[in-house]
């Protein structure tokens, strides 16, 4: 049954993959850097930085399934999808250097500059890649090719983690030439750049082939009351928020954790590019796990193995370089082995949808997952702040031992909890490899009867 689908190129796979690899250009600053740069560089208090992340957060995460609605709306020569990642290209290269720009300002001016530049970023982000994410259900309707499709996105979004993660700060270090606040703003500048011209080429090479039943009722009401029916969706929904909300958690605090814990921040340089060799080995091994075992199996060890090398990180000294970094090659390819997993399983649980009611409304249920990720990352942004706040963290100075504590179990136990909620969450996920494989099969000759009907 899986080989009666739609089968891609290597160049739009490889084509649409690099518009992973512009998104999470600034998707990965964001969780890994734009806590620090709030505090550290641009002069917010961590109780400020975590309350603006968690508000604008909330917002823009509400902003996903209303975008959602809006392109399974669009109607042009290029398909539904395609056209926004030309249209918001530019605008979002734009916003995201102002949004690392620190401007001499009052510190209440800056305060309300953060909150417009942060809020505008993460609306363009939005209008931007729910589409991106949504061509995923709509460019195959084999459920091996789409993850095949998301291993080239995983790919690309691990390139960017490395490229942040591992080179950011040296560039920030190096461009700024001992200001940090210009050394921000050039880096995120080149990094704006690039994600234009990504952004255009994943245009230029994807092609939109699947489409609605041409007699199906528009109705926004039905596909939100079609959504409540789904439940594989509504456990990839848990499953999302509770996996980006550990993310954000881990991600927003390893900088500090080597920076004050460990004395020496040039190491998270060197820890983060040994984790991320290591999760591009796990995406290496991702499609083949799945194909094999499933989707749903892969993901579930992926993320409980993932939970328990996370905490595990709490019974190592700070110090201890070698055994950190082992550790963290250990975890990442765990959960490398899941990266591809969910941007497939998005696209199956809107198989799953149409398959349930005959209505498919593949942007509404994608963006309304995709909402589930921003909500965790809300929540993984503002619990990094808060906490921070709530253990005396205060910037650029000698930290005192409970702060330290604080910071060690953000990095480790409290991310972990978070992770192991994934794995317990999947437990719920109703679709299994061979159901999956029978739902292709029966809409694609769903499809064979509308065309011929036609």
């Amino acid at each position: 049954m899986s080989d009666t689908g739609m089968k891609l190129s290597f160049g739009e796979k490889f084509g649409y993959g690099l518009g992973d690899l512009a998104a999470n250009l600034i998707f990965q600053t964001v969780m890994a850097l734009q806590l620090v740069f709030y505090t550290d560089t641009f002069g917010l208090t961590p109780a400020q930085a975590g309350t603006m992340t968690f508000f604008v957060g909330l917002g823009a995460a509400v902003f996903n399934p209303v975008m959602g609605v809006i392109a399974d709306r669009t109607k042009t020569r290029w398909g539904r999808f395609r056209p926004w990642l030309l249209w918001t290209a530019v605008p979002f290269g734009v916003i995201v250097f102002l949004t690392f720009t620190t401007p001499a300002m009052s510190p209440s001016a800056k305060l309300i500059y953060a909150w417009v530049t942060y809020l505008l970023l993460r609306v363009v982000y939005t209008m931007n890649n729910v589409p991106y994410a949504s061509l995923n259900g709509v460019m195959t309707d084999d459920p091996n090719e789409r993850t095949s499709i998301s291993s080239f996105r995983q790919f690309f979004m691990t390139v960017a983690s490395f490229v942040v993660q591992s080179l950011a700060i040296p560039m920030v270090a190096i461009l700024g030439g001992g200001n940090n606040a210009h050394g921000y703003q050039r880096t995120m500048g080149i990094f704006s750049v690039i994600g234009v011209v990504l952004f255009l080429v994943a245009f230029a090479v994807s092609r939109e082939r699947i489409e609605p039943d041409p007699e199906q009722e528009t109705s926004v009401l039905k596909d939100l009351r079609d959504l409540m029916k789904n439940g594989p969706w509504i456990a990839l929904f848990l499953v999302t928020a509770f996996c980006f909300m550990g993310l954000a958690i881990r991600n927003g605090i390893m900088l500090q954790y080597f920076k004050y814990c460990a004395g020496n921040p040039m190491l998270f340089s060197w820890f983060n590019g040994w984790g991320l060799t290591a999760m591009m080995i796990g995406i290496a091994c991702s499609t083949a796990l799945a194909r094999r075992i499933g989707k749903r199996t892969v993901f579930f060890w992926s993320l409980l193995l993932t939970a328990v090398l996370n905490s595990a990180l709490f019974f190592l000294a700070p110090t201890a370089t070698v055994q950190i970094v082992g550790l963290e090659f250990l975890r990442q390819f765990c959960y490398g082995c899941s990266g591809p997993v969910l941007w497939a399983m998005m696209a199956d649980v809107a198989d799953y949808g149409e398959w349930k009611t005959g209505r498919r409304a593949t942007g509404t249920v994608i963006s309304a997952v995709v909402f589930a990720l921003w909500i965790g990352v809300a929540l993984g942004g503002a619990i990094s702040g808060w906490l921070l706040s709530f253990y005396g963290y205060r910037a650029n100075v000698a930290q005192t031992a409970h702060t330290l504590l604080g910071i060690r179990l953000i990095a480790s136990v409290y991310s972990g909890a978070a992770f192991l909620a994934v794995a317990v969450c999947l437990l719920f996920y109703g679709i299994s490899m061979e159901q999956n494989l029978a739902i292709s099969y029966d809409l694609a000759e769903r499809r064979k009867s509308h065309h011929s009907a036609c």
